[in-house]
């Protein structure tokens, strides 16, 4: 009898467990890439998000850093990049496939090479993580990162949505050409993003 209740006890415990690990989504598969860092990325030190918030107690991973994808996990791309772990977590983009968000991030043709063609300005506003007038999209993204899709559903909008952290909002307006005509925000936020004309 003793021994019954114990096997029932054992089971009962067993059961929620693997239940609720069988009902946790599988990890999505996805192509072990190598490649560069797209834009510059800020760290907590072993991860990153795709908000990029520049909050105290992060420190930047600068464009074009040698990067590659190591595994899949759930909203987490684990990662190598300048030859240290990052997982890079997938917060506010979730309509993004994970395979196609990690391609977002680590691309194969080094951003470096592209931004020595750029007009001095540019190429000095995105080596300091900061928007100019004049970027084009592209150039916006390799200085500031991607805009996220939950509130950026549209990447042709003229209007990208940015934060510094959860509260601290800035917004890059584009003209008919697809360059910076202004950005806007507070003024502790503008002084981390726009860059001198």
């Amino acid at each position: 009898m003793l021994q019954r209740l114990a096997l029932a006890a054992a089971f009962a415990i067993a059961v929620p467990f693997s239940a609720a690990h069988a009902q946790r989504p599988a990890s999505p598969p996805g192509p072990l890439a190598a490649g560069y860092l797209c834009c510059n990325m800020y760290t907590y030190g072993r991860q990153m998000g795709d908000a990029n918030y520049r909050e105290t107690g992060t420190s930047l991973v600068p464009v074009g850093t040698p990067a590659q994808v190591a595994s899949y996990d759930f909203r987490f791309v684990d990662t190598m990049v300048g030859g240290k772990p990052q997982r890079l977590k997938n917060d506010y983009s979730r309509d993004i496939r994970m395979p196609e968000f990690a391609g977002r991030y680590i691309v194969q043709e080094d951003p470096k090479l592209r931004i020595a063609g750029f007009e001095p300005q540019v190429r000095e506003a995105i080596q300091a993580a900061k928007v100019t007038e004049g970027m084009t999209r592209e150039q916006v993204i390799m200085a500031v990162g991607w805009p996220i899709t939950s509130e950026n559903p549209r990447l042709e909008a003229d209007v990208w949505r940015y934060w510094i952290d959860s509260w601290s909002e800035y917004q890059v307006s584009f003209d008919k050409a697809g360059k910076v005509k202004s950005v806007t925000g507070t003024a502790a936020v503008m002084v981390h993003y726009t860059s001198p004309n």
